[in-house]
């Protein structure tokens, strides 16, 4: 059983939570880091359709997105030194925060992946023919066309899963790592005040959470201020022309004529 509740260990274990929020901050930003570029090389072979990469592609995208990231996180790290032990590499000395962070980068890894497949692809084609009609190389098409269109169109996408990953973080302490979660659990061995320790450590996760929320808002409007302003000017402009057609066939028929 727990103590009697009191506020002010809300306020108390809210402080002494703060500075973990690094731990936390360092293994989200390196797993996505690592996510980014398996993600990116898990992609090619799906975007280029090459037969035997795209398969594989496929069972590591569906393996890391249909178990859960607790699973991933004891394989990775119970299982991987056993098979490097097979060829004679020893992981002892390790770090267990490495195996965290590659558990949390191969798990982004599968849906950065898809992602990435999807915004290239909503991509319209013909812009892609007009940059080549125009002289341009593929890489040039790619990075002045496809990419700055695929990189707004997948921010929502990566806001979703660097949030989701802050959260998931909170199962890293059963490796031992004294990050956010680890740290409340630490917190309230003498105290026992378990339910003020789970409410600030509740507002520790959802103020970050509200941070990316908006940082990642103001970037998505950043990268599509054109579209926005393009858009803009369309709908204006469209219904001031059916307006204007209207009132002329009106004015026309009205006087015996056509609005033709």
């Amino acid at each position: 059983m727990g103590a009697q509740f009191d506020i002010a260990y809300v306020y108390d274990y809210f402080l002494k939570l703060l500075p973990f929020i690094r731990i936390s901050l360092v293994i989200v930003i390196s797993s996505i880091f690592v996510g980014l570029g398996v993600g990116f090389l898990v992609a090619l072979p799906r975007l280029y359709k090459i037969s035997v990469l795209q398969r594989i592609s496929q069972v590591y995208a569906s393996f890391f997105r249909g178990t859960p990231i607790l699973i991933q996180l004891f394989l990775i790290y119970y299982g991987l030194p056993e098979i490097l032990k097979l060829v004679n590499v020893d992981v002892s000395k390790v770090p267990v925060l490495f195996f965290v962070i590659l558990a949390y980068g191969l798990h982004a890894g599968a849906y950065i992946s898809e992602g990435i497949r999807a915004a290239v692809t909503a991509v319209d084609r013909g812009q892609v023919e007009a940059a080549y009609a125009v002289g341009m190389t593929g890489f040039q098409a790619f990075t002045r066309i496809v990419f700055p269109q695929a990189l707004a169109i997948s921010i929502p996408i990566l806001a979703n899963l660097i949030i989701a990953t802050l959260k998931d973080t909170s199962l890293a302490f059963t490796l031992g790592v004294m990050e956010l979660t680890g740290k409340s659990q630490t917190l309230v061995t003498v105290s026992r005040h378990f339910v003020e320790s789970y409410i600030a450590l509740a507002l520790v996760y959802f103020i970050l959470s509200l941070i990316l929320e908006r940082l990642f808002n103001l970037a998505e409007r950043r990268l599509l201020r054109h579209e926005s302003l393009v858009s803009k000017k369309d709908k204006v402009p469209m219904g001031r022309k059916w307006l204007n057609r209207t009132l002329e066939a009106e004015i026309a028929l009205s006087k015996g004529g056509s609005s033709l």
